[in-house]
């Protein structure tokens, strides 16, 4: 059985991702509509019915959106999340107790097993209350996502540096963001260390990834959540060959690139 990915929508307008292998189904936040989640598992092969965990990120609406009609329509999906995001998601305007069989997760587990797939958390910096990324393994293939942090810690990289697929955020290029409409305010908190990375950290990121992992493999890098206004596909790939060709690293030798739609479902990653 292979480990597969799916991005089903990825930006601030919602964030949805499949994790899965024949035997096992695990989707990673609902932060679209759920009517859409439901459409594009099914295009997956996958039936609501089928999921087995749900595991959010952060409590930040483009990412909980639609876990409360995801989790009904799958028949009893667990949630995982930090105890800092359950505690968020209660206190916000959604409806409490809307997540009915819920775990709490954290950092500092080695590892949570759902069916065939190990999933291990690991803490990210942004302005959310105890954000976690996470990696998910099966049989030495690893599948790691960071999206919304404002740096890549070392505990970041620690869990993202062998991985097989890799799903890194590239939210924006700094100088579109600062030339742009957003407020001062949201500017700032963009570009802070409780924001999210942009174009060159995510660059950076790959070229210290690609000089230090022992895996011999080139990684696949699926560049995820960007900005709308401040981003662009064609800008991420810009900014990533020239960065990674001046380390003499080169894409389809040394990684392969994809860049996430915002609004569409990506191709299967099959691993």
């Amino acid at each position: 059985m292979s480990l597969k990915f799916c991005s089903l929508a990825s930006g601030s307008s919602g964030n949805s991702y499949l994790v899965f292998t024949e035997k096992t189904k695990i989707l990673l936040d609902a932060g679209t509509t759920g009517k859409y989640i439901i459409g594009e598992l099914e295009e997956c092969g996958v039936r609501p019915g089928e999921l087995d965990a749900i595991f959010l990120t952060h409590e930040h609406y483009d990412h909980v959106k639609s876990v409360s009609m995801i989790q009904k329509k799958s028949e009893g999906a667990t949630v995982y999340a930090s105890q800092g995001t359950l505690h968020a998601i209660l206190r916000s305007s959604l409806p409490s107790g809307w997540i009915k069989d819920a775990e709490v997760v954290s950092a500092e587990d080695e590892g949570i097993k759902v069916g065939d797939i190990q999933v291990t958390p690991f803490n990210l910096s942004h302005d959310a209350d105890e954000p976690l990324g996470y990696a998910f393994f099966r049989k030495g293939k690893r599948i790691a996502v960071v999206t919304d942090t404002g740096f890549i810690s070392e505990e970041i990289f620690r869990e993202i540096r062998e991985a097989d697929l890799l799903v890194l955020e590239a939210n924006h290029e700094p100088n579109m963001l600062l030339a742009g409409s957003y407020p001062y305010n949201l500017k700032q908190r963009i570009l802070s260390k409780h924001g999210h990375i942009s174009n060159d950290d995510a660059a950076n990121c790959l070229v210290r990834i690609l000089m230090e992992r022992d895996n011999p493999n080139p990684p696949t890098v699926a560049f995820a959540h960007l900005s709308n206004e401040n981003n662009s596909p064609e800008m991420v790939r810009i900014t990533i060959e020239n960065i990674l060709f001046e380390s003499n690293f080169y894409e389809g030798k040394d990684y392969k690139m994809n860049i996430l739609s915002r609004e569409e479902r990506s191709p299967l990653f099959i691993l």
